[in-house]
């Protein structure tokens, strides 16, 4: 079994001269998920765009497998999906996923399996401006099945999705955690990952 641990030891953020959390500690070990829960504007999306390498720290450090994060080796292994879906418009839904591909070490599943996977079999050439706002949600989290990433980042997941486009993605979540995939998550929804060690952060 592969082990891999992403930590975090000390964490300050700091914005607009208001402090959002200190001293926050945790780590999250192959094959589990951490939710971050909190209010509007308590942290949770600054908290993840540090554990991407996306801005710094105010104090503390984050670790993965026993490394500062500031390396390729990280970056090799993190996939993030935000808010906003991360896709272009004016391509195909498949030519999304091959831009995907030439940028990241190919994963276990190929195109056209993580296609079914997220309910867009047969969408391969269809232009994802024509798509709805739950069939742009699920290309985007097919990335991440077509991609070798041990880390998954997710701000939000669920946007846009209905009771059963929830219940697809967290399928595929418990398959990731099953695999000895790690999970970092923000979510209004409540998780239902059976089997699944979930951690919980409350930032208030």
């Amino acid at each position: 079994m592969n082990t891999e641990q992403l930590a975090v030891s000390g964490l300050s953020c700091i914005r607009d001269d208001r402090v959002l959390f200190a001293g926050l500690d945790f780590a999250v070990d192959s094959g589990q998920v951490l939710l971050l829960e909190g209010k509007n504007g308590s942290g949770k999306t600054s908290l993840l765009r540090i554990l991407c390498g996306f801005r710094e720290p105010d104090a503390g450090q984050v670790l993965w497998c026993g490394v500062d994060i500031n390396s390729s080796a990280y970056y090799a292994d993190m996939a993030y999906v935000g808010h906003l879906d991360g896709i272009k418009k004016e391509l195909t839904v498949s030519e999304n996923l091959k831009v995907a591909l030439a940028l990241a070490q190919a994963g276990s599943h190929t195109i056209a399996d993580a296609l079914e996977k997220v309910q867009l079999g047969g969408y391969d050439n269809v232009l994802v401006q024509t798509l709805s706002a739950g069939q742009k949600r699920r290309l985007s989290l097919a990335r991440l099945l077509i991609t070798q990433k041990r880390l998954w980042i997710l701000d939000e997941p669920f946007t846009s999705l209905d009771k059963q486009g929830i219940a697809l993605i967290e399928t595929l979540m418990a398959e990731h955690c099953a695999n000895d995939g790690l999970i970092v998550l923000t979510s209004h929804h409540d998780l239902n990952l059976h089997g699944v060690n979930v951690q919980r952060i409350h930032l208030s």
